[in-house]
């Protein structure tokens, strides 16, 4: 795990410094062009740059260990990030509309030259971002949230590159505002799909794609189970899957707790990613002492049946 938060905090700090470096062409090329569509893209890309750096934060903060007072680390760092840079976001393109709006009324002459080669600067340096992010897209909710960024950022630079081809040649400059209005609905659909995530998580949602009936079926296909119930799937982050449940046991099988325990945790494991556990044996009529009660987590396991330590 420590090799991965490693492998994304480099890929992070190469995605920042392209970043930074393509904010300040932006700027500079926007206010001399006097392009709405590259300014627009450039408050767009100061946004992500904060995205990207907050994302490095989290990171930073998950790593720290458990403690007293946060039994889980700081693993949930990565969702509230993901939430502030949703938020953001958001806030951005509702700017990035108004302004629009207002230039497509009264559109105004553009430098098409600059814009142009200010776009494809900041369309190579985009991409060249994405793809170091995109190998840890698809695993870290604040990586996917800092990908989106940086991949609509090359998405809106390419509709530039287009308004500035498009104006150069015929003098429309409407094109400008209209790009600027198009990035900022781009944006719109991004942050709505990071805010809807980071909430489900903080909700303690069912992770998305996973089925409560479906792990229910596989806990109760296992020999020995006879039934599974006060069953609960959540999420700590975007990569940490918890679950408790109540499980019966069959009573020809009352000796096999420990290899019950054991199948039922390789089955959640390995079928859907599920790592921090806590499941209750309910010990059947037979069994005189309480019952048996199975904590895990990165450090210790513990399983307890009928008064008995193992």
């Amino acid at each position: 795990m420590a090799n991965i938060d490693q492998s994304i905090s480099k890929r992070l700090i190469f995605a920042i410094s392209l970043t930074a470096v393509t904010l300040v062409a932006e700027i500079i090329g926007g206010l001399w062009s006097n392009s709405m569509a590259l300014l627009s893209d450039a408050g767009h890309v100061f946004l992500d740059l904060f995205a990207l750096v907050l994302s490095l934060a989290a990171i930073k903060l998950a790593a720290q260990p458990p403690s007293e007072l946060h039994s889980y680390g700081w693993h949930r760092a990565e969702v509230l990030a993901s939430l502030i840079n949703g938020l953001t976001v958001f806030l951005m393109a509702v700017g990035i509309l108004y302004e629009g709006s207002k230039r497509l009324i009264a559109p105004q002459e553009v430098h098409t030259t600059t814009m142009l080669v200010i776009a494809v600067f900041g369309l190579v340096a985009n991409l060249l971002a994405a793809k170091g992010l995109h190998g840890h897209s698809h695993d870290d909710l604040n990586v996917r949230s800092a990908f989106l960024h940086v991949l609509g950022d090359a998405a809106a630079s390419v509709g530039v590159i287009a308004a500035a081809v498009l104006m150069h040649y015929t003098g429309w400059y409407q094109a400008d505002p209209l790009i600027s209005i198009a990035i900022g609905l781009l944006i719109l659909v991004g942050a709505g799909r990071v805010l809807r995530e980071a909430v489900h998580i903080l909700m303690e949602g069912v992770p998305r794609g996973m089925s409560v009936e479906h792990v229910a079926a596989t806990i109760r296909a296992i020999e020995g189970v006879a039934g599974v119930h006060h069953l609960n799937i959540w999420s700590v982050c975007s990569h940490i899957f918890a679950l408790s449940a109540h499980v019966e046991i069959e009573p020809e099988h009352e000796g096999e707790r420990s290899q019950l325990l054991h199948t039922i945790e390789h089955e959640l494991e390995h079928g859907f990613h599920i790592t921090h556990t806590t499941i209750q044996f309910d010990c059947p009529s037979s069994c005189n002492g309480g019952p048996l009660i199975k904590e895990f987590n990165h450090v210790e396991r513990e399983a307890r049946c009928c008064g008995h330590s193992h």
